[in-house]
């Protein structure tokens, strides 16, 4: 493995797929290939990019257990066991430690009835002390329905088997939690989950990013943390503008019309996926393609 940037690349990973929804095992060696090739530490399936709340049980097992094979030690490997319940959370978890994954990672669920704060705040706390693996929170503040009461995260996140937390809320005031928590708990590594606000985390001092827009853009991340860690901050800005280019020309434009889509054909053009398939159904512009084939092709 290459050596690692000063600031750790974790990468939110999309699921190949073949053209009948199944994990595309020889797809998804490739792609572990060229994480690890780029210096990429960690790698977090079966997430929101990963498309895991809409795998069936079964293969969203065989791609955990393709992604820790293929790994073979190189790379951390994190796997969303996110649910609408203790027990299937659990269930979840106990899974992805039988594949070999390293961390629990747990989102917010889908739905979750009656959901009081108490009652949001006493579903992670009973999963992640039950969890059989360390356990990542995943914050996405007002993006989902549910969400960790502010005045409760803190608390949660102090617990010992949380071991990260990967903040894709984009709220300054959840991230101040996140780092007075790290303050008491100095071992809590903060991941940055918003591709589009990298310095900014890095300058309020999270650790690291975990977005899955990292497939596309791990040397101008590696550049960014290596310009970061120099105080050389002007230029680290200019990174982040190319950055948010390449990621709205493979996303779709401002609106991310294409996302998943154009991520998924991103790889495809670069040889590590066979489709573009998915079940979220996002459409592929002619625009969005045109865009990604030029920016693989001035990559090369």
């Amino acid at each position: 493995m290459k050596t690692l940037s000063a600031v750790p690349i974790w990468s939110a990973v999309p699921t190949p797929l073949t053209s009948d929804l199944k994990v595309d095992v020889a797809s998804l060696e490739k792609m572990v290939a060229a994480a690890v090739a780029e210096g990429v530490e960690g790698l977090f399936v079966a997430g929101t990019c990963g498309e895991g709340p809409w795998l069936p049980d079964r293969e969203r097992a065989r791609l955990m257990e393709a992604t820790v094979r293929a790994a073979a030690g190189r790379l951390k490997i994190a796997a969303q066991v996110s649910d609408n319940s203790v027990p299937r959370i659990l269930d979840n978890a106990m899974v992805a430690a039988e594949c070999g994954v390293d961390f629990a990672i747990i989102a917010p669920p889908a739905t979750l009835l009656n959901a009081t704060p108490d009652r949001i705040t006493a579903l992670f706390a009973e999963a992640v002390t039950q969890c059989p693996l360390p356990v990542g929170i995943y914050d996405l503040g007002k993006h989902r329905p549910i969400m960790i009461p502010q005045d409760r995260l803190k608390e949660l996140y102090l617990l010992p088997q949380v071991k990260l937390v990967k903040d894709s809320s984009g709220m300054p005031e959840r991230r101040a939690v996140a780092l007075a928590a790290r303050a008491e708990k100095p071992s809590l590594r903060l991941f940055n989950g918003d591709e589009f606000r990298c310095l900014e985390y890095l300058e309020a001092g999270y650790d690291s990013f975990l977005f899955g827009g990292a497939v596309a853009i791990a040397p101008q991340l590696r550049r960014i943390g290596e310009l970061f860690r120099a105080g050389r901050l002007d230029e680290a800005r200019a990174v982040e503008a190319d950055i948010k280019r390449v990621l709205f020309d493979i996303y779709g434009g401002e609106k991310i019309a294409c996302w998943l889509t154009g991520l998924k054909h991103y790889m495809v053009v670069r040889g590590l996926f066979s489709t573009s398939a998915s079940f979220l159904g996002y459409p592929l512009t002619d625009d969005c393609r045109a865009k990604i084939e030029r920016y693989v092709a001035a990559s090369a």
